[in-house]
C-alpha cells in the first residue's frame, strides 16, 4: 500500500412548515452526501469489471473496511498513481468505485490480525468517477472525497453535441468511434486465420499463463466482450483484458491513460496500439523486453 487517503425522523405534530422544509432539505442532503462522498484509496489503477484479491495487513486499511462493511453494499473509491514525464509520481484524479467482498477470515483469537476478523478481501471495480473535491480526513484516520460518477454513454452524448458541425458528414461522429472500435473485433487479414485482434491476443496470452486456465477465468471475471457501438466500454474491457489482475507482464500499461483519456476515440486508440504491441511481443516479432 503507497498510501491511503483515509480522511430522521419525521416532524413531529405541531412543527411548522419552515421547520419540516428544513428537515426535509437536511435529509435530502445527507443523503445525497452519501452517494457523493467515498473513502479513498490509493492501490492501484483498476478498470471496470477488475477483480483485486488482496491479503490485509495495513490496520488502517483494516479498520477503514470493517467500518465500510457495515453498509448494505459496502464500497470504497481506488484510484491509482502516474508516473510524469519528469518522473515525479502523482496520484490521479479518477478511479473505480469497488464493491469489497470479504473471501476469508480470520479466527478473532489471530494475534496477527487482532484489529478485525478480515484476511482475503476482494476489491471488485464499478463505476468510475472524478473527484470534485471536498476531500477531508475523518475520525477514523482515513480520507473521504465528494466525488462525481461517470457514465459512457452520456460522455459520448455529450461529445457528439459538442462535435456537431465539426466532422465529416459522411462518417457521423458516432460511426467513425464504431469504425474504429471494430479493428479490435473484426477478421484482421494481417493475423493467422484472420482472426480479430482480441481473439490472437488471448491465443497468445493462454501460451503464457501463470497457472492453467487463467485467461479463462479472466474472461469470466470480465463477463460479456461489450459492442463496438459502446466505442468506451469497449476500450475499458479490452484494457482490463490486455492488463490482467495480477499481472502477466505481456503488455505496456494502459490503465492510467484509459481512466484519464478524455474521448471515447482516445480510449480505443490507446486499447488498440497496446494490443498491437503485445501480440507483436507474444508472437517474437517485436518483443517490448
Amino acid at each position: 500500500i503507497t498510501k491511503l487517503y483515509s480522511s430522521s425522523s419525521s416532524p413531529s405534530e405541531g412543527y411548522d412548515d419552515d421547520l419540516f422544509a428544513s428537515l426535509l432539505q437536511s435529509r435530502i442532503n445527507q443523503v445525497s452526501d452519501q452517494e457523493t462522498k467515498l473513502p479513498l484509496v490509493v492501490l492501484d489503477s483498476m478498470l471496470p469489471r477488475q477483480i483485486l484479491k488482496l491479503e490485509i495487513k495495513n490496520k488502517l486499511l483494516l479498520e477503514l473496511l470493517n467500518h465500510r462493511l457495515k453498509r448494505e453494499t459496502p464500497t470504497l473509491g481506488m484510484i491509482g498513481t502516474a508516473r510524469l514525464r519528469s518522473g515525479e509520481v502523482v496520484n490521479l484524479n479518477t478511479g473505480v468505485e469497488v464493491e469489497i467482498n470479504v473471501k476469508n477470515k480470520m479466527d478473532d483469537d489471530d494475534n496477527d490480525n487482532k484489529y478485525s476478523g478480515l484476511n482475503t478481501v476482494e476489491f471488485v471495480a464499478g463505476r468510475r468517477f472524478n473527484i470534485e473535491g471536498g476531500l477531508e480526513t475523518t475520525e477514523g484516520g482515513w480520507t473521504e472525497g465528494r466525488v462525481k460518477f461517470l457514465d459512457s454513454k452520456a460522455e459520448e452524448e455529450n461529445e457528439l453535441r459538442a462535435n456537431i458541425g465539426f466532422v465529416d458528414p459522411v462518417v457521423p461522429f458516432a460511426k467513425a468511434y464504431s469504425l474504429l472500435a471494430k479493428q479490435l473485433t473484426s477478421p484482421n487479414a494481417n493475423l493467422p486465420e484472420n482472426v480479430s485482434l482480441i481473439q490472437r491476443w488471448i491465443e497468445l496470452a493462454k501460451e503464457r499463463e501463470h497457472q492453467e486456465g487463467q485467461i479463462e477465468k479472466l474472461l469470466l471475471d470480465l463477463g460479456d466482450r461489450p459492442k463496438e457501438d459502446e466505442p468506451s466500454e469497449l476500450a475499458f474491457w479490452v484494457g482490463a483484458l490486455i492488463n490482467p489482475l495480477p499481472a502477466m507482464g505481456v503488455s505496456m500499461e494502459v490503465r492510467p491513460a484509459l481512466l484519464t483519456a478524455k474521448s471515447a476515440g482516445e480510449r480505443v486508440e490507446i486499447v488498440l496500439v497496446a494490443i498491437l504491441r503485445s501480440i507483436k511481443h507474444m508472437d517474437g516479432s517485436a518483443p517490448m523486453w
